[in-house]
Formats: structure tokens, C-alpha cells, sequence
């Protein structure tokens, strides 16, 4: 005992008790799973901003030029493709950022995308070791159905779901997510902590049709993202001209007018209930906002009422949990946009905001590059699938209804082994969690509902004569034309007005398919 610390002997008796707690508290709990949970708002505090950079213009008013430039080594860039390929991490470099001729240092850098970036894999592996998106290898080393190999490709590789075909020795063509506060804490620029350069399309090498979606959803009331077209310059590559947009962040959330959680759908999401664990749902929601103060609980309890209840219960409890008009009309709005990719698309893209005060939620759209890719004479009630003309290799311009459908699919728009009438999809799912189902619960629940039935219609007509009717659709495409053009390269003009034309001629087709539909010309 005399050999023990001073200050140990004093205190045996405490730290008996505590050892004697830990014995117990083991043998009691030692098999069982701990779930952790949090209880309270009280702790939450919003970040610090430590720097504001101003910067010399808005760099989301179109009305004028933008250029990005960025650079970083050869080694860091190496090295985040390698985790990519390796282990299908989208992991961070250090690079140096000029924005309208603002230097900024230390930014942080990585991919961004899931099925985005199925294409971009490592040209030293061997061909059927083949991996999807990021480490997810493809069943006998062979890619999805559908996914079909570009002309350009060169080493055989494969379009992702949206057509595109990506190169490691291209940056500038890669998409990426830009954190001006990963590696210099608080710090932003123009109130922003990312920002997001989005990838070209299968509709569009200048994401023209993501531009115009995204003005009608801002035109439309619902919460959105502003953009911006900017010259893009990598290293020392060539410039191209690249959709820019604000990317959801803490201030972000300040749209919504309500203090909230923001819950970001992963493609690997399945929107099923897993049980009470949190930790079994990390693969279907990233938590944006309040991480530390708030968790995944109320999205968890979303998923198992959705799941569990009757069709009595859903009707009658519904707005209890989910805001029904803005279900409406987010579900309205991406069949107005032929937006393939929605919450039930193959990249579950979608976020749920959470309002602490309601206690109920919102759908909210998020990555809008393959809108327009749908037939465009689809009404309120037909399903949204990929199909029409598409320019050579499956890009350029835009699909037009009643055209042959992209490389790879079946008659009808279906890629193979699809079901025909517009039933679930079958394939390759991103986060290699088995078969992809293109289908949602809550959204498939939501219509086969008599009375959301309704409420949908309702938002559909009054949605059209905003976004169709009165032309509001060909004036953004109008403005987006114009801000593209003005950043571009010389050498490149005539290829954006090519492919602005071929946009409007579907959007023109889109209002004319339409009018005469028999729910919107008999509500007129």
C-alpha cells in the first residue's frame, strides 16, 4: 500500500467505486449495443466566421463575366484520383483559387458526385477489375446495364448514368466541390463556405438545361440554388466554360426562414427502415447543419412511419410529418423539368429539410444536370424516363420527343432489363448495395394517394402557367444562353448556340405537349 502514490492512497475509495461501476456496468451492458442520441437544441451554436472575403463582383449575378481559376500540384491531384480509384474516397487537396481576380490560398478541393463520376476510373487497373462509382467493382468486371462505352473513350471506359465520360487528364472537365474553410477555419467568401462546379450532361456540354431547371425552380417559390457561368481555367489546361452554384451549407439554410436540420439523401440511399441504430443509416442521409446539437432521429422516424403505416394512417397523418403542399409541388416541379434523377432517381438526389418548430419536413431539389433528359410530351402522370434523340455518343443535343432513345437502351426509352410501363429499374446501384430501384416510398405512396392525388394536380396546373404558359421557360434559357456565351471561348459559341437551339426546340415541344394535355387544357 506504502508503495502507491500519496495522492493515490488518498483517493482509493473513489476510484474503488469507480472500478467496481465499470465491472458492473460491463458485465451487465458488455453484449449490448450503445445508440447514441441527442436530446437538445440547447448546445447549438452557429459557426464562427473568422473571414469574410468580399471579393470584386457578385459571383452569382450572371448579368456578368466570371472567372475561376485553379491550382494545385501534380502530386496532390495523384494522390486524391488514387483514394478515388482505391477506395472510392473523394478526399482533399490544397489549391490555390483566383475568383474574379481575388487570390485565394489554401482552399480545399475534391470531387464531387457519385454516379457522376462512374466513368472516371484508373486506367492502370486491370479492365475486369474494373469499379463502378468510386470502389464499388462491377459484378465479372463488366459495367451496369446501360452504361455504354463512349467513342472517345480510348481506353474503353464507360458513360456514367447521365452520359458523361470523364478523364483524369482532363480537370478542367471534372466536377468539383470547393471549401473555402477545410483547411483555414471560418473563413468564407461572400457568406459561402463551398461552392460547387458542375459537370457537363448527356443534354448538354454546358450544362444549359441544369441552368434553365434551376431558374424555374427559383422562379417557382421553392428553395433553390443560385448559379452563375464562369470561365474555367485548371493548372494550365484550357479554359472552359462551367456551371457554377452555390453548394448547401450552414447559411444555406437561412432560406428556409425557420430554424431547421438539413438532411442530404446519399445515392446509396434506401429509404427503408433499418431499425433504431443511427449508425446503420450512414449510408442513406449526410446531416448538413446542427451536427452536435441535433442527429438523423427524425429522419429515422420518418422512414419507419412511411414504412409501417396503413394506407388509413398514411392519409389521415401524413401532414403530421411531411408539409403536403410542398411535396406537391416539389414532385410536380421535376416532372415539368423531365428531371430523370429526382428523389427517385438512380442518385437519390434530394434534400430534406427538417423545421424544428413544425416538426414536419420539405423535400428539396438538389442536381438538376439531367433535366430535360425525359421525353418531352410526358404528362403530369407518366413517368419520367430517359429517352429521345441525343447527339453523337450520347451527348450535345438535348432528347426530343419521339426520337430514338440514347446509346444502350431499349425500345421505349428502357435501358436493358428494364420493365416496360414505367416500373422500378433494375442495375448497378452507387454505394454497391444490390439492385437499384428508380422508386421512392414516400413519393410513390404520396401519389397512388386519392387525396395527395389532388394536391399534386393542383400544384401541377398552377406550376405550369408559371413556368410554361407564360414563357418563363424560354426566357431563362434566353439569360442562361447569353451568360454562357460570354464566358466562353471563341472557338466554342457556335456549339453552345447549337445546343441552346436544340433546348429550345424540347421546350417548345414541352409547352405545346402540355397545353392539350386533359388536365391542364381543361383547367384553363
Amino acid at each position: 500500500m506504502h508503495r502507491l502514490p500519496v495522492k493515490l492512497r488518498q483517493h482509493w475509495r473513489p476510484l474503488a467505486l469507480f472500478v467496481a461501476l465499470l465491472v458492473v456496468t460491463t458485465g451487465v451492458f458488455g453484449s449490448s449495443r450503445v445508440v447514441p442520441y441527442v436530446t437538445g437544441d440547447d448546445r447549438y451554436a452557429p459557426p464562427v466566421v473568422t473571414q469574410d472575403i468580399a471579393g470584386t463582383r457578385d459571383l452569382f449575378d450572371a448579368s456578368v463575366a466570371h472567372e475561376i481559376r485553379l491550382t494545385f500540384s501534380d502530386e496532390d491531384y495523384e494522390r486524391i484520383l488514387q483514394e478515388w480509384y482505391d477506395e472510392g474516397e473523394k478526399a482533399y487537396l490544397a489549391a490555390e483559387l483566383v475568383v474574379d481576380g481575388v487570390r485565394i490560398d489554401s482552399v480545399g478541393v475534391r470531387l464531387k458526385g457519385n454516379s457522376t463520376l462512374m466513368s472516371l476510373r484508373d486506367p492502370n487497373a486491370d479492365p475486369t477489375e474494373q469499379r463502378g462509382p468510386g470502389a464499388v467493382p462491377f459484378r465479372g468486371g463488366r459495367p451496369p446495364e446501360g452504361a455504354a462505352p463512349p467513342p472517345d473513350a480510348g481506353g474503353g471506359g464507360f458513360r456514367g448514368p447521365g452520359g458523361i465520360a470523364l478523364s483524369a487528364e482532363e480537370p478542367e472537365h471534372l466536377p468539383w466541390l470547393i471549401s473555402f474553410d477545410e483547411f483555414v477555419e471560418g473563413r468564407r467568401y461572400q457568406g459561402r463556405s463551398e461552392i460547387a462546379v458542375r459537370p457537363a450532361s448527356a443534354s448538354s456540354t454546358v450544362a444549359l438545361n441544369e441552368a434553365v431547371a434551376l431558374s424555374l425552380v427559383n422562379e417557382s417559390g421553392q428553395v433553390g440554388q443560385q448559379f452563375a457561368y464562369a470561365r474555367f481555367v485548371v493548372n494550365d489546361r484550357p479554359a472552359t466554360t462551367r456551371l457554377v452554384i452555390e453548394h448547401p451549407d450552414e447559411a444555406w439554410t437561412e432560406r428556409f426562414g425557420a430554424t431547421g436540420v438539413l438532411y442530404k439523401s446519399r445515392a446509396s440511399s434506401s429509404f427503408t427502415d433499418q431499425g433504431d441504430d443511427p449508425t446503420e443509416y450512414r449510408d442513406d442521409f449526410e446531416q448538413i447543419n446542427r451536427v452536435g446539437s441535433q442527429d438523423l432521429q427524425p429522419v429515422i422516424n420518418l422512414i419507419k412511419w412511411v414504412a409501417s403505416a396503413s394506407d388509413e394512417e398514411f392519409t389521415a397523418e401524413l401532414g403530421e410529418h411531411v408539409d403536403i403542399e410542398s411535396l406537391a409541388r416539389y414532385l410536380a416541379t421535376q416532372n415539368l423539368l423531365l428531371n430523370v434523377d429526382d428523389m427517385s432517381g438512380p442518385g437519390r438526389n434530394y434534400y430534406l429539410w427538417y423545421d424544428l418548430d413544425r416538426r414536419t419536413f420539405e423535400v428539396v431539389t438538389w442536381d438538376l444536370n439531367l433535366a430535360f433528359s425525359g421525353n418531352a410530351t410526358a404528362g403530369p402522370n407518366d413517368a419520367i424516363d430517359p429517352g429521345g434523340v441525343r447527339g453523337p455518343g450520347g451527348t450535345g443535343a438535348p432528347p426530343q420527343a419521339g426520337g430514338v432513345p440514347p446509346a444502350g437502351a431499349a425500345p421505349g426509352g428502357r435501358f436493358p432489363g428494364e420493365p416496360r410501363g414505367g416500373g422500378p429499374r433494375t442495375g448497378a446501384q452507387p454505394g454497391g448495395r444490390g439492385p437499384m430501384m428508380m422508386s421512392h416510398p414516400l413519393k410513390e405512396r404520396f401519389l397512388a394517394n386519392a387525396r395527395f392525388k389532388a394536391a399534386y394536380e393542383q400544384a401541377y396546373e398552377e406550376l405550369y402557367q408559371q413556368l410554361y404558359a407564360g414563357g418563363a421557360a424560354i426566357a431563362a434559357l434566353d439569360r442562361a444562353t447569353a451568360a454562357a456565351l460570354a464566358v466562353a471561348d471563341p472557338t466554342h459559341l457556335a456549339a453552345i448556340q447549337q445546343e441552346s437551339d436544340a433546348l429550345r426546340r424540347l421546350l417548345e415541344q414541352r409547352a405545346a405537349a402540355l397545353a392539350v394535355d386533359p388536365l391542364l387544357s381543361a383547367a384553363s
